[in-house]
């Protein structure tokens, strides 16, 4: 197991930047937002969809976007925020695991994303001069944003605000442009071309308004995160709503034909005043973006590096303000890869399943924590959840609007990131939500199940297994797991002396016997109490360990062979009966495996005892279903006076397995005349590997005293037999009902 240690990295990093809002939140979202998709594909979406659905287009898409903003906002004001952004919040929220599973793709989709603004710049270049190969431009861009971003995010982000004025500068050019007839409609042919659909449109477009990655990949930058993140991606997010829903007006009031909205990536240089302020806005939106995607990427990289989710060294931060050039290699080269593999359309569909992740566990974390309501849930923006949980839904919904097999694909590779994690155990240095999460799953079913009475149909066993050291009796825990299967509930209790009061002692005491239960894939809690007495303990259990309709309904004991104890033993039985539990007496054959890992057979015998059998048979067909069981043959034996009986009896049991579907076979044994029932059933299961009986409850006005008299007959009965599991049913259900048992075969028990 990797642990971390608490101290220093228990708090988020502030040795970096320090950067205000205006340029560290809001112009690295805003340049990223007012990118190569405003510029080279926005007149192709309106050219495949027209007006409208086009406005639709970007209203949907921003307001996935704005959601997860306040989701953001929300969270941000809740915790210091460090390096990682996304990857920060969600590992923090809903812990290392999710974190990760989030955190690798959204980085590999950050990384691309710098390939993705790159090959737009690349485009307009060759678009202009088609002598240059846009593959040269790509990879000439590529390094020279990596060797400005490897020397300083300083100076990187200080060249944006000279790219900010290009592009107001480029869109004030466009929205000045010449009166309709200045454009000529000049179709490039007359023919009907073919139309993206909707999603694919969409999908396209997305990444268009995903800018708030930029600002929050910065967030261990910032001087202020809790004031910084919210003011800058809403602030983004709204003007560049407004730009984008005027640039498609503007071009639908200038009459320009669908045929060169879709062919003409260069329309919007056609369209304004003055055409080479548009291309150097759309190049120095291309580049900035393409920077700030090289500035964030690294840092999520480096996030995930400090956590224990990858090597150390590939985060190592180098001089004061700890530059993460490692992880700048490897966006670097994922990057390339990128460029050397794809172009806009092709790389933008990639780019929107990841961030829509991404934006669905962000928005997922803050309406849990909303619902939750912890007292530790104090943000300074605060928005009801539901609008949080309406963008979690918003965001699956319109994946698998654009690709269920790409959604499925994104699920399982962020679900296989988690099972990696899952099993490397990484000990996270800070707290989640998760135990909120189940305990507010747990608060909801538990005043559902009050109000619900049992059923016979929904038994299952919730067993209080009466142990002690799982070591000495292990075969108690290992045969209650194989029947609660980890459906139902299983609890070991161990019970010590009154010399052991040391509350750390018992706490490790409780730990040990855990992490020994653990390493054996056994579930189960464990439930240490502290007495004088170790049958005055075991009553105190039996009676009062529970909460509410989880109390056990079973209870799972070894045998007592020591006569002294036999009073205090049974006083245990009646304590089961009084407080309506079923009661499970294993006696354990010594020459037989504790684990019964090649078990044949199962006999359980069938007699008039109380309500015995029925439980005996849904404990025995829970058994027979387990792993460890399974295939073991299960044999339902009952004895009769007569031959003429045994034939009737045969018939009614052969019914009874064929109806119900239950895999057993029958045998019905004849009882000689002077020969006894004992003798009969050892002779009988000598072969068994496991053996079913019925006790006999204890009569309403029986004291210990007397039932003490009976359970050492009991012994004597099942001396010589294999492991004999002795069966008690006193819940009150009718556990014939689970098999429906016809009236004839429940009288002839």
């Amino acid at each position: 197991m990797t642990k971390k240690p608490p101290d220093e990295k228990s708090k988020p990093d502030k040795k970096g930047y320090q950067f205000r809002t205006f340029q560290g939140v809001f112009t690295p979202s805003i340049l990223t937002i007012l990118g190569v998709v405003m510029y080279l594909r926005l007149g192709w979406v309106l050219g495949n969809l027209g007006l409208w659905p086009t406005l639709l287009v970007i209203t949907i898409a921003t307001s996935i976007t704005f959601l997860t903003a306040l989701s953001i906002s929300e969270l941000a004001t809740n915790m210091r925020v460090g390096g990682g952004g996304a990857y920060y919040i969600i590992s923090r929220s809903l812990g290392l695991e999710a974190g990760a599973a989030i955190g690798l793709p959204l980085f590999f989709a950050q990384a691309l994303g710098i390939s993705f603004y790159i090959a737009g710049f690349s485009e307009s270049v060759a678009n202009l001069f088609p002598e240059i190969s846009s593959l040269t431009v790509g990879l000439t861009t590529l390094a020279l944003l990596t060797v400005l971003a490897y020397l300083s995010a300083d100076l990187a982000l200080k060249c944006q605000f000279l790219i900010l004025i290009l592009i107001i500068a480029s869109l004030t050019s466009f929205f000045m442009g010449g009166a309709p007839t200045m454009v000529p409609n000049m179709e490039l042919n007359t023919l009907p071309i073919p139309k993206a659909s909707f999603w694919v449109v969409f999908a396209v477009f997305f990444p268009a308004v995903t800018g708030i990655e930029a600002g929050l990949s910065m967030s261990g930058d910032l001087k202020d995160t809790e004031r910084s993140l919210p003011r800058g991606t809403l602030s983004a997010i709204l003007i560049s709503y407004f730009v984008y829903l005027l640039i498609p007006i503007l071009l639908t009031w200038h009459g320009v034909g669908e045929i060169q909205l879709i062919k003409n990536s260069m329309i919007m240089r056609d369209v304004a005043r003055w055409g080479n302020l548009v291309i150097a806005g759309l190049w120095g939106a291309a580049l900035s973006s393409a920077l700030g995607a090289l500035l964030g990427a690294p840092r999520t990289l480096q996030a995930l590096a400090k956590d224990g989710v990858i090597p150390a060294w590939i985060g190592r931060g180098y001089g004061k303000k700890s530059d993460p050039r490692m992880a700048t290699a490897f966006s670097f080269g994922i990057a390339l890869l990128g460029i050397l593999l794809g172009d806009l359309n092709m790389i933008a569909p990639i780019l929107s399943m990841f961030f829509l992740t991404s934006y669905g566990l962000l928005n997922l974390s803050a309406a849990f924590e909303g619902i939750i309501d912890n007292p530790s849930w104090r943000p300074k923006f605060r928005v009801s959840w539901i609008f949080p949980l309406i963008g979690a839904i918003g965001c699956l919904v319109v994946m698998f609007m654009i690709s269920p097999g790409a959604t499925f694909m994104a699920t399982i590779v962020s679900g296989g990131v988690y099972y990696v994690m899952q099993h490397r155990r990484i000990s996270a240095y800070w707290g989640d939500m998760r135990y909120g999460i189940l305990m507010l799953i747990i608060r909801i079913a538990v005043y559902k199940l009050l109000r619900i009475k049992p059923h016979e149909k929904t038994w299952r066993p919730n067993i209080l297994v009466l142990s002690g050291a799982p070591t000495k009796r292990w075969y108690l825990i290992a045969l209650a797991d194989a029947i609660s299967q980890g459906k139902g509930f299983l609890t070991v209790g161990a019970i010590v002396p009154k010399s052991v009061s040391d509350a750390e002692r018992i706490n490790n005491l409780q730990t040990s016997i855990s992490t020994y239960l653990k390493d054996r894939h056994v579930p189960a809690i464990v439930k240490v109490l502290n007495t004088d007495n170790i049958f005055r303990g075991g009553r105190a259990l039996i009676q009062n360990y529970g909460f509410g309709p989880l109390a056990p309904n079973t209870i799972m004991l070894g045998e007592a062979e020591d006569e002294k104890n036999f009073q205090e033993y049974c006083s245990l039985i009646l304590r089961a009966v009084e407080n309506q539990r079923n009661l499970i007496i294993v006696r354990e054959k010594e020459e037989q495996a504790h684990t019964f890992k090649y078990s044949t057979r199962i006999d359980l015998w069938w007699r008039r005892i109380g309500n015995n059998s029925g439980l005996m048979l849904a404990l025995a067909y829970l058994l027979k279903t387990s792993p460890e069981w399974r295939g073991t043959r299960l044999v339902i034996k009952t004895i009769v006076d007569s031959e003429d009986e045994k034939q009737k009896r045969a018939q009614q049991l052969n019914e009874f397995v064929s109806k119900e579907n239950t895999e057993c076979d029958i045998e019905v044994l004849v009882k000689k005349e002077g020969e006894q029932v004992v003798n009969i059933i050892h002779e009988s299961s000598q072969g068994a590997d496991l053996v079913f009986i019925g006790m006999r409850p204890p009569e309403d006005d029986e004291s210990v005293d007397q039932y003490s008299q009976y359970y050492p007959q009991l012994l004597n009965y099942t001396e010589g037999l294999p492991t004999t599991v002795m069966v008690l049913a006193s819940e009150q259900i009718d556990f014939d009902r689970i098999f429906e048992f016809r009236q004839p075969f429940r009288n002839q028990e």
